[in-house]
């Protein structure tokens, strides 16, 4: 069985979208191992409650920790965790840092990120909201979801799966968020299995 490490910061929706599908035949792989970079991120218990180990690596703890540190050394720490856990494929499922080349040079095995906008538009943070004003102001017709393998171009890698997704006139940026979550816990999965298969 190929082993999974997942890379998270926050609800873990995602996560548990890769969880329940690698307890059937939609995804051949098992998640081994998820990092967080925040200690109070809600996707610790959904991996403990899995049985999965998990492990907390915050840059503002690790900076405190290691007076005169660097975010490339934090980069470097985190590599090496996610090496120790022996990773067919590392999944970054709502990680909220941009990874450096010293993260990237130091994994030897495919890199894939969710990504909620479609290729080369809105890179980076905030992509839904961005996306949602665009459309406001007439700028688009939709937004859509990805995912891509990681290069160090943010967001730039090649995309394994899109999606479309059309922003609906009078609707919030809740409901859109919402509706592109449904998107995400799809082709995550889709995205993992492909890049798996590769």
């Amino acid at each position: 069985m190929k082993r999974i490490t997942v890379l998270i910061s926050g609800s873990g929706s995602n996560l548990q979208a890769l969880i329940d599908a690698s307890q059937s035949p939609r995804l051949p792989g098992q998640i081994t191992f998820v990092l967080s970079s925040r200690s109070n991120a809600y996707g610790l218990t959904r991996a403990s409650n899995a049985g999965i180990p998990t492990s907390i690596c915050a840059l503002k703890t690790y900076l405190t920790k290691n007076p005169g540190s660097t975010r490339v050394e934090y980069d470097a720490e985190v590599a090496k965790r996610v090496m120790e856990s022996r990773p067919d494929l590392v999944v970054l499922a709502g990680w909220m840092h941009i990874l450096s080349p010293a993260f990237l040079d130091a994994i030897h095995v495919p890199i894939i990120n969710l990504h909620p906008a479609l290729p080369g538009a809105f890179d980076g943070a905030n992509a839904i909201g961005r996306a949602y004003e665009a459309f406001g102001k007439g700028e688009v017709k939709g937004t859509g979801a990805m995912v891509h393998r990681v290069v160090k171009e943010v967001d730039r890698g090649e995309p394994l799966v899109v999606r479309e997704v059309e922003i609906k006139k009078g609707e919030t940026l809740e409901e859109l968020e919402t509706r592109i979550h449904e998107v995400e816990h799809e082709i995550i999965v889709e995205g993992a299995r492909i890049a798996l298969d590769a």
